[in-house]
């Protein structure tokens, strides 16, 4: 059976330390402490005291003092991952874990889930072909060296940086290392860690470079175990479950997470509120549970994303560069289909192929796998879509030799729809109003990943009224966009009443507008 050393770096709240020491040896497991040389010594004087009689806690040899994004993060990972080695013998599994972790499943299904793969967990991508940094230094981050610490002596380090990079002062990575990106929180076999610790003594050329990169934390054990470990015996991921915000802070979870917490594929999660006491004690009471069952739905970044993003709706001023590129063309018609059920514009859009002969392109810009010509690269993805929305749309208008085209798009879709209906062009809109029960609310949000097949009933209950809201609100933003040429057909009105809108979209005669409203089950689900 998996017998874990959790490789704990903290510097505060010695009481919490103590508890989560106690909480996660209780089951058999181990821990070694690495507590920053920074902190208070009466602070690790009363922890090492109150785990003195402990046999599953050991502590680094020797502290040092921790900086953000300095190699004393990765040398204190080394230290406590040692002390482990050598202290605990039956260790199976070394667990990176900080103060801010708290377990989400009991002792038992971590135990279990482990034993079920004989592999490694940690992320590890391409440093140079990923797009795991988003902005700031990326390759700087190796070539140059990095003396100071960004936070504290921000003036040094980039006066050193500027100057390195003023006289071409680079230097090279080592040869036969592939320099890998990715989470620092990481779950490694017993063997991987000791060809780990050989490697330190053996290739000093490798720690030397790593020791001058800024935030090595990020690359040295991932970069290693990618050296030493078959690709096979490696799941590229994290065992513990984080998330951070459009600021790139980690969000913090409190005492109302705690189902949300549970339904995760994650064994730990960070950052816990130090306020949130009644969650790390229903926590755990929960590690130490061998019977707990959990139905895993794994929502929650998905979930998170939504609910923030509800609140995060602004406005711009100034014109995108692909805006002041050109127009779609003066006598040229766009068509758009807004519906918030896909299949329903889908049927509607085969109809109107059908009956009017336009050029009706489906969700180009929500779904991935639209059919769509080849126009050089640009169609390849939704970013490149959406990025360069206007050229995509006047390739697509030469391609069919035509000067009218339909589209889909989602209700969500607003700045798409204020980008179009500015165009010089003439932009009709065809809303689809749809109503919306609470079964295919909640098939929505299993289909977009609010929800899993797991999600408990009474997390779906309290979901429902916000999809639903959202749904609404998107449609009131597009009625108060007091959009010209905006039409509306509505599921709960009849064919004929349908028909004059439709007409008005598609100049054409009342008949043919008829013929395509009174298309077979247009709305069923």
């Amino acid at each position: 059976m998996a017998r874990i050393a959790y490789i704990l770096l903290c510097h505060k709240d010695p009481e919490a330390i103590i508890g989560q020491a106690r909480m996660l040896t209780a089951r058999g497991d181990y821990m070694a402490i690495h507590f920053d040389a920074r902190a208070k010594p009466e602070h690790y004087a009363r922890i090492r005291t109150a785990l003195a009689e402990n046999p599953n806690v050991t502590f680094a040899r020797r502290r040092i003092k921790c900086g953000w994004g300095e190699w004393s993060l990765v040398q204190a990972t080394l230290n406590a991952a040692e002390a482990a080695v050598d202290a605990f013998p039956r260790a199976t599994h070394f667990y990176m874990l900080s103060g801010d972790c708290a377990a989400i499943k009991s002792a038992a299904y971590a135990h279990e889930f482990l034993d079920a793969a004989d592999v490694d967990y940690i992320e590890s991508f391409d440093f140079f072909e990923s797009d795991w940094i988003k902005t700031g230094m990326k390759e700087e981050r190796l070539i140059y060296r990095h003396f100071f610490n960004e936070r504290t002596q921000r003036r040094r380090f980039y006066t050193s940086f500027a100057i390195q990079k003023r006289l071409g002062l680079t230097r090279a990575i080592p040869d036969d290392v592939q320099v890998q990106i990715g989470s620092q929180w990481w779950c490694l076999r017993r063997r991987t860690i000791e060809w780990i610790l050989d490697f330190t003594r053996q290739r000093p050329d490798v720690m030397r470079f790593f020791r001058t990169t800024w935030i090595p934390d990020e690359t040295f054990f991932q970069t290693l175990v990618r050296h030493l470990v078959p690709e096979t015996e490696i799941r590229n991921r994290t065992l513990t479950f984080l998330m951070f915000t459009d600021y790139g802070m980690p969000v913090t979870f409190y005492n109302d997470h705690y189902d949300m917490l549970l339904g995760q594929d994650f064994l730990f999660a960070r950052k816990i509120s130090p306020e949130a006491t009644d969650l790390k004690k229903r926590l755990g009471a929960l590690y130490a549970d061998d019977a707990a069952s959990f139905r895993i739905s794994n929502e929650g970044r998905n979930l998170f994303k939504f609910l923030t993003g509800r609140g995060r709706i602004g406005r711009r001023f100034a014109p995108r560069f692909w805006e002041a590129e050109s127009t779609l063309g003066r006598n040229r018609e766009l068509l758009i289909v807004i519906c918030k059920k896909w299949h329903v514009a889908k049927r509607l859009l085969e109809q109107i192929r059908q009956v009017t002969n336009i050029p009706a392109i489906e969700y180009l810009f929500n779904e991935e796998g639209t059919a769509l010509p080849d126009l050089g690269g640009i169609q390849a993805t939704i970013g490149k879509r959406t990025r360069h929305r206007r050229a995509l749309m006047r390739m697509l208008f030469d391609y069919y030799e035509t000067d009218r085209l339909i589209v889909c798009m989602d209700p969500g879709s607003l700045d798409l729809l204020q980008d179009f209906c500015s165009d010089r062009s003439t932009t009709r809109l065809l809303e689809v109003k749809c109503s919306f029960t609470d079964d295919y609310l909640v098939g929505h949000a299993k289909r977009v990943g609010l929800a899993g097949e797991q999600t408990a009933e009474e997390t779906l209950q309290r979901l429902l009224p916000t999809i639903r809201g959202e749904i609404t609100f998107e449609s009131d933003r597009i009625r108060d966009a007091e959009f010209e040429n905006h039409h509306i057909i509505r599921e709960w009105d009849s064919p004929e009443r349908n028909a004059r809108p439709l007409a008005a979209f598609l100049d054409i005669p009342d008949g043919r507008a008829v013929e395509i409203a009174q298309t077979d089950h247009l709305f069923a689900d």
